[in-house]
Parts: structure tokens; C-alpha cells; sequence
């Protein structure tokens, strides 16, 4: 029985949050150990590209979010992690299906929708601003799939969309040149936690609520110090559903603890000592993490070793898929 292939991309933009790790690398980490699945992990910097304007920023971010996921223990022998842009069959295989796409189905993209929406309230031409990149990005995410022939990709109810939309171009596809592709099947992460920020918002870089993943313990307590509360005394009872900090505690937590913590909500813990809590909490499970993070920084060279094998590994199976459909499409030998 051949293992199901799942794809997850992480694209460069920042230094990760405690909201990223809950919500995606924590859990994106534990189901790439599973003995039935193949997991394919690759920094897209290509689609950072959209938005970031600045090289440095760019670089620095891929050294950090590579970095991040090799500090928090992925398994590079058992999975396929890569960076985008080194997979040079990628842009190829993206050129290929950007000749099948259907303008109309590009129109229908949220991403481009919002985009002239927003243009349109502003009084602006409506494509004002819009570069192609954002326009065509979903053939560059098919491209990132079908290349590996994903079986599954988790995404956000958000990003289902994409996915029908990677479906669609790949029958195009095999209805002109045969079956090559798989249909990918959307897994929507329906139990994934979405962390509050210090404001109480979603963490979110744009909200700038966020608490950094690999902060220095004494940043780390001056961040969780900073997280909002009520104006609640010690000795009254607190409530757990409203609350930052009891959120951010269950998401670390184990059920004991979580029950221990709720208990300790309902006979009033005082603001100060519950954020006292939650700092050990969060900091005893990324101390040594933050430590590995730290050493990797300084070894630029190591990841980009790692990054390199995974290229190799990667392309073992682009190179003979984009020769396959070379063929397909009659771009081959003339004798």
C-alpha cells in the first residue's frame, strides 16, 4: 500500500508567532511522523514574493522559518522539506498549467476579488495595484501540488477554495493530455486553535498583537505580562471562555493542567499569578527549541545543507514528472 502524500507550504513572511505554532507547525510536525503518510514541507518563497518587496527581509525570513521548524524537531530523513524556488520544475509546471487555466476561474479568486473590491470603495481603477503575481497565484499553489501529486493539503477554510481551483486546472489538464495528475482532496483543519493576540484579536502580524515564538525568557514574561485583561480582584471568580490567558494556557496545557487552571479561574487567580503560570508553561516547552533555533542561526550553511538534500529529494520526483509531461504536450526530440 503506498503512503498518502500531504503538502504543506509555509511561506516566508516574518518571524513566527505562538499562533503559527498551535495553530500550524506544532500539529503540521506531530503528522508527519505517522507511519502511513508521506509529508512534503517547502518554504514558499515564491509566493512571499506577492507582497514583500524587500530582499533582506525575504532572506532573513527563510532563514528563520527554516530554522523554526528544524529547532521544534522536524524529521528530515522522513520528509521531503525544500525550498520552492529550487525546485526549478515548479515554474515550469506552473507556465504548463497557467495554458489551461480558464481566465474566468482567475477572476473568481478571492484574493483578486478582495483586492478590486477594496480598489472599487477607494474610488480607484479596479485592477489598481494588482500585479500578475497576485492575480495568477493559485496556478503557482496547483503548480506546488499536482508537481508531487499531493493526496491531501490542510489548509484553513479560507484556502479551500484553492484547492477546488488546483482540481479543476489538473482535469483540464488530463482531459487534453491523459492522467497525469491526482485530484487533490482538501483536509480542512476544523480543530486547529487560532490563538487570541495581546488585544484579545486573532494573533495576527497585521493586528501587531503577536507573541513571537522564540523570544528570550525575560521578553517572553514582559509579552505575556502584556496580554489584556479585566479589571477583575483577586478572590473573584474569572472567566475562562473570555480569557487570553486561560486560552493560551489550554493550548499548552495538558487536561490535567487545563482542569487545574479552570479551577484555579473559578476560586479567582489573581491576573498576576495566572500570567506567572503561563509563562513557565509556555517557556518549559520552548526552552530547548529556542536554544536549537538560536545555535541554527548561527549556522547558515547547515540549513542551507539541509534545504539542498531536500532539493535532491524533491526534484527525484519533479524532474521525471515534468519530462513525462514535456512529452505529452510535444515538447520532445525531434528524432
Amino acid at each position: 500500500m503506498s503512503k498518502q502524500r500531504i503538502l504543506t507550504g509555509i511561506t516566508p513572511s516574518g518571524t513566527p508567532h505562538l499562533g503559527n505554532y498551535i495553530g500550524a507547525i506544532r500539529p503540521a510536525i506531530a503528522a508527519s511522523s505517522e507511519i502511513n503518510s508521506q509529508s512534503f514541507f517547502f518554504l514558499a518563497d515564491y509566493h512571499a514574493l506577492i507582497k514583500n518587496k524587500d530582499p533582506e527581509l525575504l532572506h532573513q525570513s527563510t532563514l528563520e522559518i527554516a530554522a523554526t521548524w528544524l529547532a521544534l524537531g522536524l524529521d528530515t530523513d522522513r520528509v521531503v522539506f525544500y525550498r520552492q524556488s529550487d525546485i526549478a520544475e515548479i515554474a515550469e509546471l506552473t507556465w504548463l498549467l497557467t495554458c489551461q487555466t480558464a481566465k474566468g476561474l482567475m477572476n473568481r479568486a478571492h484574493a483578486y476579488k478582495a483586492a478590486v473590491d477594496s480598489n472599487r470603495n477607494d474610488g480607484e481603477d479596479s485592477d489598481f495595484g494588482i500585479n500578475m503575481g497576485l492575480y495568477s497565484y493559485p496556478i503557482l499553489m496547483t503548480a506546488d501540488i499536482l508537481m508531487f501529486n499531493a493526496d491531501k493539503v490542510p489548509v484553513g477554510r479560507d484556502q479551500i477554495q484553492h484547492i477546488e481551483m488546483a482540481r479543476d486546472i489538473a482535469q483540464r489538464f488530463n482531459h487534453h493530455y491523459g492522467e497525469h495528475f491526482k485530484l487533490p482532496e482538501v483536509q480542512v483543519e476544523e480543530q486547529v486553535a487560532v490563538l487570541q493576540g495581546l488585544d484579545g484579536r486573532k494573533m495576527s502580524k497585521s493586528y501587531n498583537n503577536t507573541i513571537p515564538l522564540f523570544l528570550t525568557e525575560k521578553q517572553l514574561k514582559k509579552h505575556i505580562n502584556k496580554i489584556k485583561t479585566n479589571l477583575l480582584e483577586p478572590g473573584e471568580p474569572k472567566d475562562t471562555e473570555t480569557s487570553t490567558v486561560f486560552q493560551i494556557w489550554q493550548a499548552f496545557a495538558s487536561e490535567a493542567q487545563t482542569a487545574q487552571m479552570r479551577q484555579a479561574f473559578a476560586e479567582g487567580i489573581a491576573w498576576g499569578e495566572a500570567k506567572h503560570q503561563l509563562f513557565q508553561l509556555v517557556n518549559n516547552e520552548l526552552s530547548q527549541a529556542r536554544e536549537r533555533y538560536n545555535e541554527l542561526l548561527t549556522e547558515p550553511a547547515k540549513i542551507e545543507m539541509t534545504l539542498q538534500k531536500g532539493a535532491e529529494k524533491a526534484r527525484a520526483y519533479a524532474a521525471p514528472l515534468i519530462a513525462k509531461l514535456r512529452n505529452a504536450i510535444g515538447i520532445r526530440k525531434l528524432s
